[in-house]
């Protein structure tokens, strides 16, 4: 369930990263993007557990 939770949270972070940097606001946009993927259990996520 916090694997499910975890990947839309992802998801809304990268999409409105990716609104970000249609309008304009790059910085913020690469910062979203790069949270949602830090977030996202696909990814690396920063809150999965070491083993």
């Amino acid at each position: 369930m916090l694997n499910f939770i975890l990947w839309i949270i992802a998801v809304i972070l990268v999409i409105v990263g990716i609104v970000q940097l249609f309008q304009g606001q790059i910085i913020l946009g690469i910062v979203l993007i790069v949270i949602g993927l830090l977030v996202g259990p696909g990814g690396v996520s920063i809150f999965s557990r070491r083993t």
